[in-house]
């Protein structure tokens, strides 16, 4: 069974390692530039490096289809750039999956395979998928919708440490992102992390960089670029999340119900 994720972000990241421990063959997809911010625990890296590792497993990012074919056969994951979705075409998977977090539906149908997936808010099961996985935080994270949407979108992230938008890094303005700490610092409140073309970025709380945005990317006020942990852990910053592997633990259930009773 051939599992076509659309995002490798950390919490596609998450189910991807999910799915492939559980002897699926899996093949990403990406933006050629991503920009994840949890970059040590997101195969999306491997668009800037190559290839990258998360818990012991590589992904390897591939050129062409012949490429692409050749790493599924050694039973490795595969990364490919396509923002416009053309993979589903040409690789024609059994299951697809939404795992790119938009919060709404970008191009997603529910005949793009013979199972769809969509990852949060923004989709419908029965309507632009089979099936919707809830991605917020609390009581339902990962728990399979058949019929009906996710929670919607709140627009304030997560509780992490006794933390929500305190512990999340945004652009103060457009240009281009200079990060001056690394994944995995630990940082004071009011420690300047990066800038954008000179303007400063400081934390509002202390605690460990758990993410951060690369050197060179260009950003929008506002955007999301970074994320500090006040839990201090710094093995947190290199292994998958609960959230990530609740999300997984979602998206396995939907695939082996799938293949028990057919679509629901």
């Amino acid at each position: 069974m051939l599992i076509l994720m659309r995002g490798a972000g950390d919490l596609a990241t998450g189910t991807a390692l999910r799915l492939y421990r559980s002897g699926f063959t899996v093949l990403m997809t990406e933006l050629p530039a991503p920009a994840a911010v949890r970059r040590t625990v997101a195969f999306s890296e491997a668009m800037y490096t190559g290839h990258t590792t998360v818990e012991g497993i590589t992904v390897r990012r591939c050129e062409t289809e012949a490429e692409t074919h050749a790493v599924l056969v050694e039973k490795r994951i595969a990364l490919i750039a396509d923002p416009e979705g053309n993979a589903i075409g040409a690789f024609r998977p059994d299951v697809v999956v939404d795992a790119r977090i938009a919060k709404r539906n970008i191009d997603t149908h529910i005949g793009d395979a013979p199972l769809v997936v969509a990852l949060g808010p923004g989709f419908t099961a029965g309507v632009d998928c089979h099936v919707v996985v809830e991605t917020m935080r609390g009581h339902t994270l990962g728990r399979c919708i058949y019929k009906g949407s996710a929670l919607p979108n709140t627009g304030i992230p997560g509780n992490v440490g006794g933390f929500t938008r305190e512990r999340v890094l945004y652009a103060p303005a457009a240009g281009v992102f200079h990060p001056h700490r690394n994944i995995g610092d630990m940082v004071t409140a009011g420690d300047m992390l990066a800038d954008v073309d000179g303007v400063p970025l400081y934390a509002a709380i202390s605690g460990c960089l758990r993410g951060i945005l690369p050197e060179g990317i260009r950003v929008s006020k506002g955007m999301k670029a970074g994320d500090i942990d006040a839990r201090c852990a710094i093995s947190h910053c290199f292994t998958v999340s609960d959230k990530a592997l609740s999300i997984g633990g979602g998206v396995l259930e939907a695939i082996m119900h799938f293949t028990a009773f057919g679509n629901p």
